[in-house]
């Protein structure tokens, strides 16, 4: 037998693999074509694709396509929120094709705005280039770095020079540029926008053209400079990506998404055991979020233990066999289950009663405060109380110690407060 039909045969059994979590998509002979199995596994958990029929057309090629991922080093650790992309990328790299990481240098010095309508301060180089650093050990724990080029876009962008720089300028207008949600809403409220904003959307979009990227992932609030690439490439004459974007998911406030500038990340080089505290800090509602965007689990396992939950099996059971799954991702199974023992030993230290109260309370839209949670339940006679219990570390949440005055429970949290040594509640919010 052939070596490219041994390739092709050993693909075909990945794809059984992989897609025999898919729900709808059981493999009952050769009823699927190869590219249509492919875009089944590439779609799942996807929020949007542009153009579908390209990636197809692409995808029936049979040849290795070129994806795009990019990320700017403006901390020195990747986090969860990343790796609802990363996963992704795996999804492409175990079906055989080429994985382009790429750490955004040149434009991690310029600062992307925020999306919230305020200029991001750029790096420094010196800042940006010991970020780098650690990111390609950190992508090596979901990627296999066989399989994928680790790039830097200084490489050319530092090339293109003052009139390169000018030149690629020429080809976008002020107008569409203030087509980009941030950037209207910004001009319209008379807030600055600075000139040197309006050249990350274009380096991002030549950052395409120079990898001639066939599909480029990012979250949704990247669909503007993700379509940038697109029309780049037109414009260069080369084929057009395919934009790919990935829902963007909740850091641990349960509003924000997660960001290291905001501080609500859970980063994947952390400890095991802050790793494993943090993802049992999510409110019950949050923790199947989580597993949507973060588990290797199938979508009917998921289903089920949401079902038991439903049916009054303890959140914090299912909570806690997320929190080992990501932390074995990233520090193996022995240091998933050393995180759990500590966390149990300190929960159990604390001194939690097997009997709580149960205290229900009912909250705004915008969620409740946990000074004000406490003191509804009773556990302090005042808000003001409730401050000063949190500002002298005497408050917890399932054992874990709260220090953010602002906390906010949205609708759906479950956890056991406590205050000080000897009171304690459960606290469901609805």
């Amino acid at each position: 037998m052939g070596r490219l039909a041994c390739v092709n045969i050993a693909r075909f059994a990945c794809l059984q693999a992989l897609l025999s979590n898919l729900p709808g998509t059981g493999i009952r002979g050769f009823v699927m074509s190869e590219a249509e199995q492919a875009l089944a596994l590439i779609k799942r958990g996807v929020e949007e694709l542009l153009p579908e029929v390209e990636l197809i057309e692409k995808l029936k090629s049979g040849r290795p396509l070129r994806i795009k991922a990019g990320f700017d080093p403006t901390a020195p650790d990747l986090h969860l929120g990343h790796t609802v992309l990363l996963n992704k990328l795996k999804h492409f790299q175990d079906l055989g094709h080429h994985i382009l990481f790429l750490i955004g240098d040149f434009t991690g010095a310029i600062g992307d705005p925020t999306g919230k309508n305020v200029t991001r301060p750029p790096l420094s180089p010196e800042q940006v280039q010991e970020n780098a650093l650690t990111y390609q050990e950190q992508v090596n724990k979901i990627l296999d770095p066989q399989r994928m080029d680790v790039v830097f876009n200084s490489t050319w962008m530092n090339q293109l020079g003052a009139e390169g720089m000018i030149r690629l300028a020429s080809r976008h207008t002020v107008a569409r540029m203030l087509e980009r949600d941030d950037f209207a809403k910004r001009y319209a409220g008379n807030q600055p926008i600075a000139i040197h904003e309006f050249l990350y959307p274009l380096c991002q979009g030549y950052d395409s053209v120079a990898l001639k990227a066939d599909v480029e992932l990012g979250g949704t609030d990247q669909k503007f400079n993700l379509l940038m690439g697109r029309e780049l490439q037109k414009q260069y004459g080369q084929p057009q990506q395919v934009v790919l974007m990935m829902p963007l998911l909740e850091g641990l406030d349960g509003v924000n998404k997660m960001s290291k500038s905001l501080g609500n990340y859970i980063g994947v080089s952390e400890p095991a055991t802050e790793i494993f505290g943090k993802l049992m800090s999510v409110s019950d509602t949050l923790m199947w979020r989580y597993f949507e965007l973060l588990s290797f689990r199938s979508t009917q396992e998921i289903g089920g233990l949401r079902s038991e939950v439903a049916a009054g099996r303890n959140p914090r059971d299912v909570k806690v066999m997320l929190a080992q799954e990501i932390v074995a991702r990233f520090h193996g199974a022995s240091a998933a289950e050393a995180a759990l023992a500590d966390f149990e030993a300190r929960f159990r230290q604390g001194g939690v009663p097997e009997d709580l109260a149960e205290v229900v309370l009912d909250a705004p839209e915008a969620g409740l405060g946990i000074a004000q949670a406490l003191r509804l339940s009773g556990l302090t006679a005042t808000t003001s109380e409730a401050l000063r219990m949190i500002d002298q570390g005497g408050v917890r949440l399932d054992g874990e110690k709260v220090s953010d005055r602002g906390l906010t429970l949205p609708a759906g949290a479950n956890v056991v407060a406590q205050v000080g040594k000897r009171k304690y509640c459960r606290i469901v919010v609805r």
